[in-house]
């Protein structure tokens, strides 16, 4: 089981931002304002848009932990697809 240099790169880097995601989820769930692009979308003013965006922040967390273990574990899942 040998990790390729630049498997452990983007597996270390998709690791790497999984806090930030998390943080950005917990903080959004917390405080009821996700940010997008340069605005916020707030729980308050549109409980439907917040809804949508919290679920894409899951959605992108899920992904990056997906790929991060596939890159840095082998585990295979990008030849399984």
């Amino acid at each position: 089981m040998t990790i390729r240099g630049e498997n452990f790169l983007v597996g270390a880097l998709a690791l790497a931002l999984l806090p930030l995601i998390g943080l950005r989820i917990v903080r959004g769930l917390r405080d009821g304002c996700l940010p997008l692009y340069r605005t916020y979308i707030t729980r308050e003013e549109s409980r439907g848009r917040f809804g949508v965006l919290l679920v894409l922040h899951v959605l992108s967390f899920l992904l990056v932990a997906a790929v991060s273990a596939d890159l840095l574990l082998n585990l295979g899942l990008r030849n399984a697809l």
